[in-house]
């Protein structure tokens, strides 16, 4: 029993490892991802390539596949773009067997106490995130050390002896075996693991470790099955293209197992180096041979899952999803579109407050509150909530000052919406009562109101292209707009002296120049952001 034990502590250890080699790689590879994300999904075979390479410098396929499942629920990619990554995520997982397939025997001791020095004396820095990444490699060695270990000691029981050898003689018999232990384990990574340390070990054959590994990709997608029930229907019709792929992957090479294994042989001298091997030729090969027929295991599981007109749902973002949290650097990316496309928005309010005022344009200004009230308003309380929920992350100290950022820009942003949207309410007031102005006053009003839409639109231009030339043209307006109101005002108290502005007119003149002002500060205020970036 205390065998057992060990076995299970030293999977524990791995899992830990890999959990922590993963959270690191993130950080430092986590914007470059994002960046390929952007550009190499547009197409299968890029996406397999991207799928590929994220998941081995991450290794973690499922925060991968969570990923993209809210990337899907986002709208920011298609099924067949997923589907694409998810067949280069399958080889992608393959270098974790080949990591572990070295024995490194004490060395992983030297990995974790120089991980662990790097990450205690360099805190919050790139330096201790390389710490966690060596940290993370000497801990996955340890565990599979103490597998390996464990599991030679088991050789000593008839039983077990007896199991594995009809486990490598019943090919069937080691399939299940594999399915049930990823089904209960919910890792196929660490069955994989377990499969190569029993090689190190000498305690199994290559066609059983063969048919447990085909055994561990049919386990995972029960897993994957039973997560998937939860999901919206484009998340759970990628999990179900998942299950297709590694299912009729493992079909198609089952009656092959013995000549699979002759050349898997040949490959390597050692047991584990061959199980390795073993692993990486047959998600390849099932990779290869799936993805010229992406887009009829789309239209499968799309014929399956329909989508029906009442499950869809108006979206209060367009760009972020609670799923993305796992991957601090797309959520990240993607709480900074979200801030962008509200921006853009509340810019295009800006610009028809202008026609709101001076045009009295009923349209604009219906439009202008219906914008604030049932758009922004919702959209800003959703990124806030998400940017909440970012900071509790591990994140970055980069990454951490940048989440600070989106938060302290979303405020700008949101008062601006609610400064215009007063500007909008004072246009319908303006219209109701039959408000009028003097022509001076009218002028300066028509005038101040176009230099707020330019300022805030040079605003929202050097938040979308990060142009510091264009946020210092912000700020140089800015000051101007302050030249220009202590002017204006002083011109309104002389025609308040002179008794040609009515009371009401007063009122509405001195809160819109205000309401201008606060408009001018809070787009200064994004253009520093931009500057100190």
């Amino acid at each position: 029993m205390i065998i057992v034990f060990e076995i299970l502590g030293g999977m524990a250890l791995f899992l830990y490892g890999v959990s922590i080699l993963s959270k690191a790689m993130e950080k430092v590879a986590g914007s470059q991802i994002q960046h390929w994300l952007d550009r190499m999904t547009n197409r299968p075979i890029k996406g397999a390539l991207f799928g590929a390479g994220a998941t081995a410098i991450l290794q973690s396929s499922s925060m991968l596949m969570v990923t993209m499942i809210s990337l899907i629920n986002a709208n920011l990619m298609s099924l067949e773009q997923a589907v694409g990554v998810m067949m280069g995520q399958e080889i992608g997982t393959t270098l974790t067997a080949q990591i572990v397939a070295f024995d490194v025997g004490s060395f992983c001791f030297v990995m974790i106490a120089i991980g662990f020095a790097l990450m205690e004396f360099w805190p919050h820095s790139k330096v201790s995130t390389w710490g966690e990444v060596i940290f993370g490699f000497g801990i996955l060695f340890l565990g599979m050390e103490m597998m390996s270990d464990s599991l030679k000691i088991l050789m000593v029981y008839p039983q077990v002896e007896l199991f594995l050898t009809v486990m490598g003689q019943n090919i069937f018999l080691g399939v299940l075996a594999g399915t049930l232990a990823t089904a209960v384990i919910q890792s196929s990574s660490a069955v994989t693991a377990l499969v190569v340390a029993m090689g190190i070990s000498q305690t199994i054959t290559l066609d059983g470790a063969i048919a447990l590994l085909l055994g561990a990709n049919i386990g995972t997608c029960i897993t994957g099955l039973i997560a998937a029930f939860r999901l919206s229907r484009p998340a759970l019709r990628a999990s179900l293209a998942q299950i297709f792929i590694n299912i009729v992957g493992v079909l198609v090479f089952l009656p092959f197992i013995p000549q699979f294994s002759n050349l898997v042989a040949s490959t390597a001298g050692e047991l584990s180096r061959q199980i390795a091997n073993a692993h990486t030729i047959f998600n390849v090969a099932v990779s290869a041979a799936m993805l010229p027929f992406t887009r009829k295991i789309v239209g499968l599981v799309e014929w399956l899952i329909p989508l029906k007109p009442d499950e869809v749902k108006v979206k209060v973002t367009q760009f972020i999803d609670e799923g993305q949290l796992g991957f601090p650097a797309i959520a990240l990316d993607n709480g900074f579109k979200e801030l962008l496309h509200i921006g853009e928005l509340t810019n295009e309010m800006v610009e028809k407050s202008v026609d709101a005022f001076v045009k009295k344009d009923f349209e604009a200004i219906r439009w202008i509150l219906e914008q604030e009230d049932q758009i922004i308003d919702p959209a800003t309380q959703a990124l806030d909530h998400f940017t909440n929920l970012l900071l509790r992350e591990d994140l970055t100290v980069e990454d951490q000052n940048r989440a600070f950022q989106l938060k302290n820009l979303l405020v700008d942003i949101e008062r601006v919406a609610d400064l215009v949207e007063n500007v909008a309410q004072s246009s319908q007031e303006k219209i109701d009562g039959n408000i009028l102005f003097s022509p001076n006053g009218w002028e300066a009003v028509g005038k101040m109101l176009c230099h707020t839409k330019e300022t805030f639109g040079k605003a929202i231009d050097s938040l979308r292209n990060n142009d510091t030339i264009k946020a210092k043209q912000t700020c140089k307006s800015e000051d101007e707009f302050d030249v220009m109101y202590l002017v204006e005002k002083k011109a309104h108290i002389d025609r308040l002296a002179e008794g040609v502005c009515s009371p009401e007119a007063d009122v509405m003149f001195v809160e819109l120049l205000r309401n201008l002002e606060r408009v001018n500060d809070h787009a200064e205020n994004i253009a520093i952001s931009v500057i100190r970036a």
